[in-house]
């Protein structure tokens, strides 16, 4: 049981967990995609829209790459099997190994593909050009969203892998593949689940969770939901969109 091969699999399994999901721990160490590469992604304040087009894409490349990197790293912890060489690697490892190569093939070429025509075909992209003019483009909506987010007076709650962010016109939810964006007069909001807990872990304070839906009346903007569990705030930061688009779950 405790061989190098056990011993590596279990090391490199809570690695990944931690690296996909990021903990607090991970992100004082630096250990993040953010992080890592924050030459090639820029500033997130200085462009907000621009940062998340990189961020997005190298997460999911580099996430699909784990399966590879545990591969590489068996080749030394077991090297017995002799997976540097496919001839003599066993069948079940030669397989493994085809399925890690195809995840960041497939990857990278989703990537590539969200890139042409200067990233215009990204999810993010695409859903910004929903509320462009006719006479405009994405870029024009992304300026505008860019210039909102530097303001000190927006709303933002959450660590960078599953954020809530709202300015003056915008609603947006930053996770760790996707950046959902919807027009504050387009939403409908409703509070599709309400829990209040006795005691707060870090505060032991009374803590409200509330979930909240988040649906654009725009054809073609996804819907998503907001899951937070600083409900007050949430509530206060959310507080100008208009109440006639604002549904409890107990109404009707």
């Amino acid at each position: 049981m405790d061989s190098p091969e056990v011993t590596f699999t279990l090391a490199y399994l809570v690695f990944a967990v931690c690296f996909v999901f990021t903990p607090t721990e991970f992100h004082s160490a630096g250990l993040t995609v953010q992080n890592l590469l924050s030459g090639w992604l820029g500033s997130e304040d200085a462009a907000f829209v621009s940062y998340h087009l990189r961020r997005t894409s190298a997460t999911l490349l580099c996430h699909s790459l784990l399966p590879l990197g545990y591969y590489v790293g068996m080749c030394f912890a077991a090297s017995e099997k002799q997976l540097y060489s496919l001839g003599q690697a066993p069948e079940a490892w030669r397989l493994f190994l085809l399925l890690a190569v195809t995840l960041p093939t497939i990857a990278s070429t989703l990537i590539y593909y969200w890139s042409c025509d200067q990233w215009a075909r990204h999810p993010l992209a695409r859903t910004l050009a929903l509320y462009a003019l006719p006479q405009s483009g994405w870029r024009a909506v992304a300026s505008s969203v860019n210039t909102e987010f530097r303001r000190i007076d927006k709303f933002a709650t959450g660590a960078p892998g599953a954020r809530v962010i709202v300015t003056d016109t915008w609603v947006m939810k930053v996770t760790t593949y996707r950046v959902h964006v919807a027009q504050q007069q387009d939403v409908h909001l409703t509070v599709t689940e309400s829990q209040q807990h006795e005691l707060s872990p870090d505060s032991n304070l009374p803590v409200q969770l509330l979930t909240i839906h988040v649906a654009s009346a725009s054809p073609g903007v996804q819907a998503f939901d907001i899951r937070r569990n600083d409900g007050p705030a949430l509530q206060r930061g959310l507080g100008s969109v208009a109440p006639a688009q604002q549904t409890s779950p107990c109404a009707g």
